[in-house]
């Protein structure tokens, strides 16, 4: 079994914390604050209130082992930094810090971060794309140059099949699913909605009005498909 520490128990650590539990991990909840400490304790694995700035508390509160840690405080640039290099310093091979802006997130991988995440930046991201594109539903970024994304068929393609659209040989992108609303009759007899997901559709699988693409790919090859009327 994992185990994770999560440092810093804000929105983003009590929500990393919870995920992590969720997904049969072991997680060690870290803050200074009794109150956020009180609340992770009813579900993670142990909740330390501690200062996480101090080497010898973090030595103690046995970090040193875990699969990777989460530095999740963000705004408090100089703790953020100093907890990423006790962590380092500690021998933790994998840390992923939390950084508001990409000059602190620079400082956060020279003094040992693994991988650093922009949380508030990667929101404003999805908010404005689905402003601009409102035909995008859902998408999770893979890297900065990969994205698994949800999108609206075209059109032209409706009545047609995955073979006869080649959507891999023209745009560059995977089909990993389509997504398909289908109207069903409730318990009590009124007509409702549902949802299906056909994961790993073949050559043969066609499209229809309402259909919705998951494409996995390039962002650019992604934004190409996405022009197609």
């Amino acid at each position: 079994m994992k185990q994770f520490a999560v440092i810093g128990l804000g929105r983003f650590g009590m929500s990393v914390a919870k995920t992590l539990i969720e997904s049969g991990a072991q997680v060690i909840a870290i803050d200074k604050d009794e109150k956020k400490v009180e609340t992770a304790s009813e579900f993670v694995t142990r909740a330390l209130e501690l200062d996480a700035t101090e080497e010898d508390a973090l030595e103690d509160a046995e970090v040193r082992d875990v699969d990777a840690a989460i530095v999740g405080i963000g705004r408090d640039i100089a703790s953020s930094i100093l907890i990423t290099l006790i962590l380092k310093e500690l021998g933790v091979k994998t840390i992923i810090s939390k950084a508001f802006v990409p000059l602190q997130g620079k400082v956060l991988q020279k003094v040992g971060a693994t991988r650093v995440i922009y949380p508030e930046m990667e929101m404003g991201e999805k908010v404005a794309d689905s402003l601009i594109a409102p035909e995008i539903f859902e998408y999770i970024k893979l890297s900065p140059n990969h994205t698994l994304m949800e999108v609206a068929i075209p059109e032209s393609f409706e009545g047609k099949t995955i073979g006869e659209l080649k959507i891999g040989t023209k745009y560059g992108v995977q089909v990993v699913g389509i997504k398909r609303s289908t109207t069903q009759t409730l318990e009590d007899g009124k007509v409702g909605l549902s949802e299906n997901i056909l994961i790993a559709p073949t050559a043969r699988d066609g499209l229809i009005e309402g259909d919705k693409l998951i494409l996995l790919g390039e962002n650019k090859n992604i934004e190409k498909l996405k022009k197609v009327k």
